[in-house]
């Protein structure tokens, strides 16, 4: 009986011999196949590393060199500005006073507007150059700077206060001259004794933001005036009010109106939305009641106002 059970012929033996070795050959397979995948997976990746990591580094010099270059060209602008602002500028020098000159007069001479304008706070709050290597001590007045200003200075004893002095233009020189302030250019004013170039270029600044002098008086606004030298100066000059520019109140925007002196923005507004509100203007009449304009600022302005 066991030996029926256990009886196989010929073919049947073939067949279960090729089984058993189809049997040991997947075993053998299966067992040394992911060791093979992973060892090659661990190559391809490495590779990828690699591969990814040169890349990486690509990048990165690339970026690199273009923060460089773009750190190139801020170094290449700000040294553009920096030489621009710095160069020096073309000017003529000539005997000064520090104690009196003005600030348009020490940028003449060379000087930065900012050093210009630390001498004349010095001077407003009392301080005075006593003698030349005092004026060295300046912040912003380099030693280089001195050396070439140190023949030019001339201090005087007297305490003059703030004046508009230039000694290339001395008034002893000049003739008795009268002149139009509306009309006069920055030579003819400097005709006058007691105006130089600085308080000259002051002069044709206010003209050109008020559009003209309605009066003499008003040379006392007139930007480093003191009093002492609008009395000196004041009888060689006359005003020709016709020669004012004058703003149509009708058409002008409130930018234009805020432009002037005399006006700021919140009175410029109302005068605009009264325009708008009411049409056309007449007069300074139209204007009573505004809470930005009272009586002193519509006397000041009036002469600067036409109605067309």
């Amino acid at each position: 009986m066991w030996k029926d059970l256990f009886f196989f012929s010929g073919s049947q033996r073939a067949g279960i011999i090729l089984l058993v070795f189809l049997i040991v050959i997947s075993s053998i397979t299966n067992y040394y196949l992911p060791r093979c995948s992973d060892d090659f997976s661990f190559v391809a990746d490495s590779a990828d590393i690699t591969e990814f990591e040169d890349f990486k580094k690509s990048l990165v010099s690339l970026d690199s060199l273009r923060e460089k270059q773009r750190f190139e060209s801020l170094e290449r602008k700000y040294n553009s500005f920096y030489k621009e602002k710095n160069k020096e500028e073309p000017c003529m020098l000539f005997p000064f006073d520090p104690n009196v000159l003005d600030s348009a007069g020490f940028t003449d001479l060379g000087l930065k507007p900012y050093v210009a304008a630390n001498i004349i706070k010095y001077r407003g709050k009392g301080g005075r150059f006593r003698d030349k290597e005092s004026f060295s001590r300046v912040y912003g007045v380099s030693e280089e700077k001195y050396r070439e200003l140190e023949p030019y200075i001339s201090l005087s004893s007297g305490n003059l206060g703030t004046a508009d002095v230039n000694a290339a233009h001395d008034d002893k020189d000049k003739v008795v001259t009268i002149v139009e302030l509306n009309s006069a250019d920055t030579a003819g004013l400097m005709q006058v004794k007691g105006i130089g170039k600085g308080y000259a270029r002051s002069i044709i600044r206010f003209r050109q933001q008020t559009g003209g002098f309605t009066c003499v008086e008003q040379l006392r606004e007139v930007y480093g005036m003191t009093p002492e030298n609008f009395a000196k100066i004041k009888p060689f000059c006359t005003v020709n009010p016709t020669l004012v520019n004058q703003i149509n109140v009708n058409t002008a925007s409130v930018d234009k109106l805020r432009a002037h002196p005399y006006l700021n923005f919140y009175q410029a507004r109302q005068i605009y939305e009264l325009r708008r509100k009411k049409g056309k203007l007449t007069g300074l009449a139209d204007f009573k009641g505004l809470s930005e304009l009272n009586d002193s600022v519509l006397i000041k302005i009036k002469p600067y106002f036409k109605f067309e």
